[in-house]
Protein backbone atom coordinates (compact mmCIF):
# COMPACT_ATOMS: atom_id res chain seq x y z
CA UNK A 1 0.00 0.00 0.00
CA UNK A 2 1.57 3.27 -1.11
CA UNK A 3 1.59 6.04 1.46
CA UNK A 4 -0.72 8.97 0.82
CA UNK A 5 1.22 12.19 0.37
CA UNK A 6 0.70 15.61 1.96
CA UNK A 7 1.98 18.40 -0.26
CA UNK A 8 2.18 22.06 0.72
CA UNK A 9 1.94 24.38 -2.26
CA UNK A 10 3.85 27.60 -2.53
CA UNK A 11 2.18 29.98 -4.98
CA UNK A 12 4.82 32.54 -5.83
CA UNK A 13 4.25 36.06 -7.06
CA UNK A 14 7.11 38.56 -7.27
CA UNK A 15 9.30 36.28 -5.14
CA UNK A 16 6.83 35.96 -2.24
CA UNK A 17 4.43 33.18 -1.31
CA UNK A 18 0.82 34.30 -1.79
CA UNK A 19 -2.59 32.74 -1.32
CA UNK A 20 -5.91 33.89 -2.68
CA UNK A 21 -9.50 32.68 -2.60
CA UNK A 22 -10.94 31.34 -5.87
CA UNK A 23 -7.80 32.54 -7.68
CA UNK A 24 -8.21 36.26 -6.88
CA UNK A 25 -7.62 38.57 -3.89
CA UNK A 26 -4.04 37.50 -3.30
CA UNK A 27 -2.59 38.12 0.14
CA UNK A 28 1.02 37.75 1.21
CA UNK A 29 1.89 34.53 3.01
CA UNK A 30 5.64 34.70 3.59
CA UNK A 31 9.09 33.89 2.29
CA UNK A 32 9.05 30.76 0.11
CA UNK A 33 12.50 29.61 1.17
CA UNK A 34 11.64 29.81 4.88
CA UNK A 35 8.31 28.08 4.32
CA UNK A 36 9.85 25.35 2.17
CA UNK A 37 12.45 24.58 4.82
CA UNK A 38 9.81 24.56 7.58
CA UNK A 39 7.54 22.16 5.69
CA UNK A 40 10.40 19.78 4.88
CA UNK A 41 11.35 19.76 8.55
CA UNK A 42 7.73 19.12 9.62
CA UNK A 43 7.38 16.03 7.47
CA UNK A 44 5.77 17.24 4.24
CA UNK A 45 6.18 14.53 1.60
CA UNK A 46 6.78 16.90 -1.29
CA UNK A 47 6.62 20.58 -2.15
CA UNK A 48 5.00 22.26 -5.12
CA UNK A 49 6.23 25.66 -6.21
CA UNK A 50 4.01 27.43 -8.74
CA UNK A 51 5.08 30.77 -10.12
CA UNK A 52 1.58 32.08 -10.71
CA UNK A 53 2.76 35.19 -12.54
CA UNK A 54 5.00 33.36 -14.98
CA UNK A 55 2.52 32.33 -17.68
CA UNK A 56 0.58 35.58 -17.66
CA UNK A 57 3.62 37.82 -17.74
CA UNK A 58 5.37 35.55 -20.21
CA UNK A 59 8.54 35.34 -18.17
CA UNK A 60 10.46 32.27 -17.16
CA UNK A 61 10.17 30.71 -13.73
CA UNK A 62 12.42 32.19 -11.06
CA UNK A 63 15.35 29.83 -11.42
CA UNK A 64 17.37 31.46 -8.68
CA UNK A 65 14.51 31.11 -6.22
CA UNK A 66 14.15 27.45 -7.18
CA UNK A 67 17.84 27.02 -6.53
CA UNK A 68 17.59 28.68 -3.11
CA UNK A 69 14.60 26.58 -2.10
CA UNK A 70 16.28 23.38 -3.29
CA UNK A 71 19.28 24.06 -1.05
CA UNK A 72 17.02 24.17 2.01
CA UNK A 73 14.88 21.10 1.50
CA UNK A 74 15.41 17.35 1.32
CA UNK A 75 12.07 16.25 -0.13
CA UNK A 76 10.89 16.01 -3.76
CA UNK A 77 10.12 19.33 -5.26
CA UNK A 78 7.85 20.18 -8.23
CA UNK A 79 8.10 23.47 -10.09
CA UNK A 80 5.61 25.03 -12.48
CA UNK A 81 4.90 28.35 -14.14
CA UNK A 82 5.86 29.57 -17.59
CA UNK A 83 7.33 26.23 -18.70
CA UNK A 84 7.01 25.81 -22.44
CA UNK A 85 10.11 23.98 -23.69
CA UNK A 86 12.62 21.23 -23.04
CA UNK A 87 15.21 23.94 -22.32
CA UNK A 88 13.01 25.51 -19.62
CA UNK A 89 12.76 22.15 -17.89
CA UNK A 90 16.48 21.44 -18.21
CA UNK A 91 17.26 24.72 -16.46
CA UNK A 92 14.81 24.01 -13.61
CA UNK A 93 16.06 20.46 -13.04
CA UNK A 94 19.65 21.74 -13.01
CA UNK A 95 18.59 24.23 -10.33
CA UNK A 96 17.22 21.51 -8.07
CA UNK A 97 13.66 20.72 -9.14
CA UNK A 98 12.74 17.02 -9.12
CA UNK A 99 9.61 17.32 -11.23
CA UNK A 100 7.99 19.98 -13.33
CA UNK A 101 4.38 20.93 -13.77
CA UNK A 102 2.90 22.15 -17.04
CA UNK A 103 -0.54 23.63 -17.54
CA UNK A 104 -1.42 26.29 -20.14
CA UNK A 105 1.53 25.65 -22.47
CA UNK A 106 0.75 21.93 -22.59
CA UNK A 107 -2.90 22.57 -23.40
CA UNK A 108 -1.94 24.90 -26.24
CA UNK A 109 0.77 22.51 -27.47
CA UNK A 110 0.08 18.93 -26.28
CA UNK A 111 3.23 17.74 -28.09
CA UNK A 112 5.15 19.44 -25.24
CA UNK A 113 4.04 16.67 -22.84
CA UNK A 114 5.38 14.01 -25.20
CA UNK A 115 8.67 15.89 -25.72
CA UNK A 116 9.22 16.35 -21.99
CA UNK A 117 8.34 12.79 -21.10
CA UNK A 118 10.66 11.45 -23.81
CA UNK A 119 13.52 13.68 -22.69
CA UNK A 120 13.20 13.44 -18.90
CA UNK A 121 10.85 10.49 -18.24
CA UNK A 122 7.14 10.58 -17.43
CA UNK A 123 7.85 10.47 -13.67
CA UNK A 124 9.16 14.01 -14.07
CA UNK A 125 6.11 15.44 -15.86
CA UNK A 126 3.12 16.61 -13.83
CA UNK A 127 0.10 17.84 -15.78
CA UNK A 128 -1.62 20.56 -13.76
CA UNK A 129 -5.28 21.14 -14.60
CA UNK A 130 -7.38 24.02 -13.29
CA UNK A 131 -11.01 23.02 -13.63
CA UNK A 132 -14.38 24.54 -12.84
CA UNK A 133 -17.77 22.90 -12.69
CA UNK A 134 -20.22 24.97 -14.69
CA UNK A 135 -23.99 25.15 -14.39
CA UNK A 136 -24.40 22.31 -16.90
CA UNK A 137 -22.69 20.05 -14.33
CA UNK A 138 -19.60 19.51 -16.52
CA UNK A 139 -16.05 20.23 -15.37
CA UNK A 140 -14.22 22.47 -17.87
CA UNK A 141 -10.52 23.21 -18.25
CA UNK A 142 -9.35 26.78 -17.54
CA UNK A 143 -6.03 28.29 -18.59
CA UNK A 144 -3.74 31.17 -17.60
CA UNK A 145 -4.16 30.77 -13.87
CA UNK A 146 -7.92 30.32 -14.12
CA UNK A 147 -8.53 33.37 -16.29
CA UNK A 148 -9.41 31.69 -19.59
CA UNK A 149 -12.21 29.17 -20.05
CA UNK A 150 -11.93 26.45 -22.68
CA UNK A 151 -14.55 24.09 -24.05
CA UNK A 152 -12.43 21.08 -23.10
CA UNK A 153 -13.77 18.67 -20.47
CA UNK A 154 -11.42 18.04 -17.57
CA UNK A 155 -11.47 14.24 -17.80
CA UNK A 156 -10.87 14.21 -21.57
CA UNK A 157 -7.85 16.51 -21.29
CA UNK A 158 -6.44 14.56 -18.33
CA UNK A 159 -6.74 11.30 -20.27
CA UNK A 160 -5.12 12.82 -23.34
CA UNK A 161 -2.29 14.18 -21.17
CA UNK A 162 -1.63 10.77 -19.64
CA UNK A 163 -1.71 9.13 -23.08
CA UNK A 164 0.94 11.65 -24.18
CA UNK A 165 3.20 10.83 -21.24
CA UNK A 166 2.19 12.82 -18.16
CA UNK A 167 3.16 10.76 -15.10
CA UNK A 168 0.93 12.52 -12.59
CA UNK A 169 -2.09 14.86 -12.55
CA UNK A 170 -2.37 17.87 -10.25
CA UNK A 171 -6.08 18.63 -10.21
CA UNK A 172 -7.27 21.96 -8.83
CA UNK A 173 -10.98 22.65 -8.45
CA UNK A 174 -11.54 26.36 -8.91
CA UNK A 175 -14.96 26.04 -7.30
CA UNK A 176 -13.33 24.81 -4.10
CA UNK A 177 -9.98 26.65 -4.16
CA UNK A 178 -9.39 28.71 -1.03
CA UNK A 179 -12.87 28.02 0.39
CA UNK A 180 -11.74 25.46 3.04
CA UNK A 181 -15.05 23.65 2.53
CA UNK A 182 -13.54 20.35 1.38
CA UNK A 183 -12.01 18.96 -1.82
CA UNK A 184 -13.92 18.28 -5.06
CA UNK A 185 -14.53 14.59 -4.35
CA UNK A 186 -16.48 13.62 -7.47
CA UNK A 187 -14.13 14.84 -10.22
CA UNK A 188 -11.08 13.78 -8.17
CA UNK A 189 -12.51 10.28 -7.78
CA UNK A 190 -13.24 10.04 -11.48
CA UNK A 191 -9.65 10.85 -12.43
CA UNK A 192 -8.08 8.82 -9.61
CA UNK A 193 -10.05 5.68 -10.39
CA UNK A 194 -10.04 5.87 -14.19
CA UNK A 195 -6.50 7.01 -14.98
CA UNK A 196 -3.36 4.87 -14.49
CA UNK A 197 -1.29 7.66 -12.88
CA UNK A 198 -1.33 9.27 -9.41
CA UNK A 199 -3.73 12.16 -8.88
CA UNK A 200 -2.96 15.05 -6.51
CA UNK A 201 -6.14 16.72 -5.26
CA UNK A 202 -6.00 20.48 -4.77
CA UNK A 203 -8.47 23.15 -3.73
CA UNK A 204 -10.70 23.23 -0.67
CA UNK A 205 -8.76 21.53 2.13
CA UNK A 206 -9.79 23.22 5.38
CA UNK A 207 -10.03 20.54 8.08
CA UNK A 208 -8.19 17.33 8.80
CA UNK A 209 -11.36 15.37 7.99
CA UNK A 210 -11.33 16.86 4.47
CA UNK A 211 -8.03 15.05 3.89
CA UNK A 212 -9.50 11.78 5.15
CA UNK A 213 -12.41 12.25 2.73
CA UNK A 214 -10.25 12.95 -0.30
CA UNK A 215 -8.07 9.90 0.39
CA UNK A 216 -10.87 7.50 1.34
CA UNK A 217 -13.80 8.63 -0.77
CA UNK A 218 -12.06 10.18 -3.78
CA UNK A 219 -9.07 7.79 -3.68
CA UNK A 220 -6.60 10.61 -4.34
CA UNK A 221 -2.93 9.63 -4.10
CA UNK A 222 -1.90 12.95 -2.63
CA UNK A 223 -3.53 16.10 -1.29
CA UNK A 224 -2.17 19.58 -1.74
CA UNK A 225 -3.00 22.65 0.31
CA UNK A 226 -1.60 26.10 0.87
CA UNK A 227 -3.31 28.57 3.18
CA UNK A 228 -4.08 26.13 6.01
CA UNK A 229 -0.36 25.41 6.22
CA UNK A 230 0.96 28.92 5.52
CA UNK A 231 -1.27 30.51 8.15
CA UNK A 232 -0.60 27.68 10.62
CA UNK A 233 -4.24 26.58 10.88
CA UNK A 234 -3.21 22.94 10.55
CA UNK A 235 0.30 21.66 11.29
CA UNK A 236 1.61 18.84 9.11
CA UNK A 237 2.68 16.52 11.99
CA UNK A 238 -0.77 16.92 13.53
CA UNK A 239 -2.49 16.19 10.21
CA UNK A 240 -0.39 13.09 9.63
CA UNK A 241 -1.10 11.83 13.14
CA UNK A 242 -4.83 12.29 12.52
CA UNK A 243 -4.66 10.40 9.19
CA UNK A 244 -2.65 7.62 10.82
CA UNK A 245 -5.30 7.29 13.55
CA UNK A 246 -7.92 6.96 10.81
CA UNK A 247 -5.97 4.01 9.32
CA UNK A 248 -4.70 5.99 6.33
CA UNK A 249 -1.15 5.03 5.33
CA UNK A 250 1.13 8.05 5.68
CA UNK A 251 4.86 8.52 6.19
CA UNK A 252 5.25 9.62 9.82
Amino acid sequence: MLCKRIIPCLDIKDGRTVKGTNFVNLRDAGDPVELGALYAQQGADELVFLDITATVEKRKTLRELVNRIAHHINIPFTVGGGISSVDDVSALLQNGADKISVNTAAFKNPQLIQDLSKEFGSQCVVLAIDTRQEEDGEWYVYLNGGRTKTEARCFDWAKQGVDLGAGEILLTSMNHDGTKQGFALDITRRLATQLPVPVIASGGGGTMQHFVDVFEQAQADAALAASIFHFKEIAIPELKGYLHDKQIAVRL
